[in-house]
């Protein structure tokens, strides 16, 4: 594990591509505990907590490192590859879902 994320360079300024997890709307479940954006394409995804944690499907899938948190009061980013959770101090407000 690493002590900072090495992957910072791949954070995209990203729309989020749905104001729940897109997956588990997709199969009409609602189910989700917290949501997650991927900083590479903006894919809308579940935390680990959620039955299907499709933000960690998503990152195993497409191979993008790097989620930010879709909570409200929240502004924290997580790196799969680094397994480390930070903030960035320049980072615009963190979006969340209504």
């Amino acid at each position: 594990m690493a002590d900072t994320c090495t992957h910072l360079d791949q954070i995209q300024d990203v729309t989020p591509s749905s104001t729940g997890c897109e997956d588990c709307l997709a199969a009409g479940a609602h189910n989700w505990v917290h949501l997650r954006v991927c900083q590479t394409c903006g894919h809308v995804g579940c935390c680990d907590s959620s039955p299907r944690r499709h933000a960690t499907a998503h990152h195993r899938a497409a191979g993008h490192p790097i989620v930010r948190s879709y909570e409200p009061g929240e502004s924290w980013y997580w790196c799969y590859l680094d397994e480390v959770m930070f903030e960035l101090e320049d980072a615009p407000l963190a979006p969340s879902h209504p």
